[in-house]
């Protein structure tokens, strides 16, 4: 008789892990916008029926695209510089101080003088506008595509050289008060690679041992010296101007929740695949299905 209850126990238990691990159907999941255009600055409602137990929304703006949620490198990005540099105490006839803006797609990454020395350094000192004592003169915006095109990573440096040692002339000192280094690409979206504080600045001091670059997070500065010639680079962590981080999704709705709408307000026109992703998931797998919606957003 024992024997007969632990067999019909087990048979119980069996019965209810097979049914734990049965994932909950999502047939009747379904998700509808009360129309398919709006406004700038209106309420989208969407609403939603079934019972998912995990929902994720990619609205389809920037960074929000469902089809890119695994990409990491893009093609045809267009990269750009902009600074904004002070020459402290004015250029005079004498002094023989220059500075110098230099990018490098073959630097092997070591940041240690004799990497920065071998690498190959290409100076487009040209392209930029450099303060003549003015302070917060903007460099322009300086157009390094040519580099994004290379597929290679970049790196980027600022020169501060002197040429002749005059005792009676006092030296230039440069502040670089902004550094702002981004890319955009085919679709005109923007990302930021680095401004003044993430730019992961190095300096190196090859001539003129007690002068170098001073670094922080709000700007660069040069140390003058009257005495000695200054070779001084401070250089910037490198960057794949075609890398790209995955878009991500927004998490509307886990187990614990209840959603029957959702509503969003987009900030600019355009036309937006909007995707929701729902997944019932436990120990043994998940499952999932995907609804997309086309929205178009006038001005």
């Amino acid at each position: 008789m024992n024997k007969l209850i632990i067999a019909a126990v087990m048979v119980f238990f069996l019965a209810s892990c097979q049914k734990t691990y049965e994932l909950a159907p999502q047939d009747d999941f379904s998700v509808e916008p009360e129309k398919t255009s709006y406004k700038v600055g209106e309420s989208v409602r969407f609403v939603i029926n079934g019972k998912p137990e995990n929902i994720v929304f990619w609205s389809g703006e920037a960074g929000r695209k469902y089809e890119f949620r695994k990409r990491t490198a893009v093609e045809g990005n267009s990269v750009f510089l902009n600074f904004k540099t002070f020459a402290q105490f004015g250029l005079t006839p004498i002094d023989q101080s220059v500075m110098k803006l230099v990018v490098s797609t073959d630097f092997n990454g070591k940041y240690e003088a004799e990497s920065i020395r071998s690498a190959t350094w290409e100076d487009i000192t040209g392209k930029a506008v450099f303060s003549s004592g003015l302070d917060q003169t903007p460099s322009g915006n300086i157009d390094l595509s040519t580099f994004a095109a290379r597929n290679k990573s970049m790196a980027v440096a600022l020169v501060y050289k002197t040429t002749v040692i005059k005792p009676e002339a006092q030296q230039n000192r440069w502040v670089v008060r902004s550094f702002d280094l981004k890319s955009v690409n085919q679709q005109g979206e923007e990302t930021i690679l680095a401004n003044m504080a993430t730019a992961g600045w190095t300096s190196f001091n090859f001539s003129g041992p007690a002068t170098n670059w001073s670094i922080t997070s709000a700007q660069l500065l040069t140390v003058r010296n009257s005495t000695e010639l200054d070779d001084d680079w401070v250089v910037t962590k490198q960057f794949n101007p075609n890398s790209a981080l995955p878009d991500t999704g927004e998490p509307i709705k886990n187990i614990s929740q209840n959603l029957t709408d959702y509503i969003k307000v987009y900030t600019k026109a355009g036309v937006y695949k909007v995707t929701f992703v729902a997944t019932n998931a436990n120990l043994k797998g998940s499952a999932t299905v995907v609804k997309e919606i086309e929205l178009n957003i006038t001005p």
